[in-house]
């Protein structure tokens, strides 16, 4: 089994959407970025959104986020799981981020997106039980379609589509 640890939040001064993936994948973690798997539709999704094309360089691309009020993390620090699914992730191992904190310190936050199924049910059953001391206005909750290759019953315009009406300006 693989213990696996997810990244530090990519935030920018005055966020208004959080976007929460469950735990990277291999690609992601070998390559130390974000949705760094060719297939993954994430930073094609970002690119009609913000404009900086899914080809430009891993900086270009999370100053991209940041510009346009999108903070990006995962609902889990660490677990142990095989490979990339998020249907191997032993939950029993599993530690949350602290995602209270988080919006406490950026409190301009107005939306929190799920990249997928998993990232919103680890949420419901981890962290919403933990927001309520933290004195947080009204957030509205989302689920995205997954950018994954694994979700690939959905067309790619319909997945960009269901992004852009969830984190428009």
């Amino acid at each position: 089994m693989s213990h696996v640890t997810s990244f530090a939040p990519i935030s920018g001064e005055m966020p208004r959407v959080l976007i929460l993936g469950s735990m990277p994948g291999l690609a992601s973690l070998n390559a130390n970025q974000y949705y760094a798997h060719p297939q993954n539709a994430f930073w094609k999704i970002i690119a009609t959104i913000t404009g900086c094309p899914a080809g430009a360089d891993y900086a270009a691309r999370t100053a991209a986020l940041k510009h346009a009020g999108i903070a990006l993390w995962d609902v889990l620090e660490s677990c142990i799981r095989p490979g990339s699914l998020d249907a191997d992730i032993d939950m029993k191992s599993a530690k949350a981020n602290n995602i209270a904190d988080f919006l406490l310190q950026n409190h301009s936050i107005n939306t929190i997106c799920f990249n997928g199924a998993a990232a919103e049910t680890i949420f419901k059953r981890r962290i919403l039980p933990t927001l309520h001391n933290a004195n947080l206005r009204y957030i509205h909750y989302m689920r995205l379609p997954s950018s994954s290759p694994a979700h690939a019953g959905m067309r790619l315009q319909d997945k960009v589509a269901a992004w852009q009406a969830a984190i428009k300006d």
